[in-house]
C-alpha cells in the first residue's frame, strides 16, 4: 500500500459525506408550536384531573389559592431575574381588574371541576372564545361579520348539545362551567387590551403577584391545613397549571394562532382518557358531538381573528 501523501488535505477523504451537514435537522416554528401545544393540553388535563382528586377533601376555593401560590413560585425566578422593571406600568387598574376577574373565573372553574364530569367541563370550556367575540361586540363595539355570527350561533348550538336542555335539567356544575368560560372571555378581552401597551412579561408579572393574595381572601372562609399528600397534589396543580400557561405562550410565539388552535381539541381526548382511568368516567356521545361543534366554531373565530390581525 502506498504511503499517505502528507500534502493531501484530510478533508478530501470525506467521499460522499463531503459538503453534507450531519447535524440533526432543526424543527420549524410551526412544528415547535404544535409540539408545545400538545404538551400544554396534556398538562392542562393533568391539572384538571388532579384538581378533581384533591377537591374531595380540599374546598375548591382553597384549591384556587394553592394553585396560584405554586404557580407564583414557578414564575418567581423569572421575576427576580428581571427585577422591578417588569412592574413598570401606567395601567395598574387594568392589571388589577384582570387579576380579580381571573380569580373569579378560577373559583367558578374549580367548583365545576369538583362536581361535573371532566369531559363536559373541557367541552363547555371551548365556548370561551365564542363568549369573547360576543362580548367584544357589546363592550368594545367591534364589528362582527355574518360568518363570525354564524360561528357564534354554531358554538352555542354545540353547547346545547352537551347540556341537553329539555331532556335533562342543566346541572349546577354545567352552569358553573359556562360562567367560568364567560368570565375567562372577559379576561381575554382585558389581556387583549393590555397587550397593546404592555409587554407579555409585565402582564404575567402582575398576574402572578396579584392573584395569589386575592385568591387567599375567599379561601380563608373554607380554610383547613392540607396534609402532606394533599400538599403534593396541590403543588402538582400549581406546577402543571403554570407550565401549561408557559408552554401556551411559547406556542403562540413560535406559530400563528390558526396553526396551533386545532390542537387545543386534544384537551378533550386527554381528559377523557385520564378521567376514565382515574375516575371511571365515560364521556357521552353528546359530549363529544357538542365538543366538536363548539371547538370548530371557536377555531374558526380564532382563524378569522388571526387573518384580520395580519391584514
Amino acid at each position: 500500500m502506498p504511503p499517505d501523501d502528507p500534502d493531501k488535505d484530510p478533508g478530501d477523504d470525506r467521499g460522499e459525506d463531503a459538503g453534507q451537514d450531519l447535524s440533526p435537522p432543526r424543527l420549524s416554528g410551526a412544528i415547535k408550536g404544535i409540539l408545545y401545544m400538545l404538551v400544554m393540553t396534556l398538562l392542562s388535563a393533568t391539572m384538571n384531573s388532579a384538581a378533581r382528586h384533591v377537591s374531595q377533601t380540599i374546598h375548591p376555593f382553597e384549591l384556587v389559592f394553592f394553585r396560584n401560590l405554586f404557580a407564583f413560585l414557578f414564575v418567581a425566578p423569572m421575576l427576580i431575574r428581571y427585577g422591578l422593571v417588569v412592574f413598570k406600568t401606567q395601567r395598574l387598574g387594568a392589571h388589577m381588574g384582570r387579576a380579580s376577574l381571573n380569580v373569579v373565573n378560577m373559583l367558578f372553574f374549580f367548583t365545576a371541576v369538583a362536581i361535573t364530569p371532566l369531559s363536559e367541563v373541557v367541552a363547555l370550556g371551548f365556548t370561551a372564545p365564542i363568549f369573547a367575540t360576543f362580548l367584544a361586540v357589546f363592550i368594545l363595539g367591534e364589528i362582527v361579520s355574518l360568518r363570525r355570527w354564524a360561528a357564534i350561533l354554531a358554538g352555542f348550538t354545540g353547547a346545547l348539545i352537551v347540556l341537553q336542555p329539555g331532556f335533562e335539567t342543566v346541572s349546577f356544575g354545567q352552569g358553573m362551567t359556562l360562567t367560568a368560560a364567560a368570565t375567562w372571555a372577559g379576561c381575554l378581552l382585558i389581556i387583549k387590551s393590555l397587550s397593546r401597551t404592555e409587554s407579555s412579561l409585565t402582564i404575567v408579572a402582575y398576574m402572578a403577584t396579584l392573584m395569589t393574595p386575592l385568591s387567599l381572601i375567599p379561601a380563608l372562609f373554607f380554610w383547613q391545613w392540607p396534609n402532606a399528600t394533599e400538599l403534593f397534589w396541590l403543588a402538582l396543580i400549581g406546577l402543571t397549571g403554570g407550565c401549561a400557561q408557559f408552554l401556551l405562550a411559547h406556542a403562540l410565539h413560535e406559530a400563528d394562532l390558526s396553526v396551533i388552535m386545532p390542537f387545543d381539541f386534544m384537551k378533550l381526548a386527554w381528559i377523557s382518557l385520564i378521567a376514565f382511568a382515574a375516575f371511571g368516567e365515560i364521556p357521552t356521545l353528546t359530549t363529544w358531538l357538542g365538543g366538536v361543534v363548539i371547538f370548530a366554531s371557536g377555531a374558526y373565530i380564532a382563524h378569522r381573528e388571526a387573518r384580520l390581525g395580519k391584514s
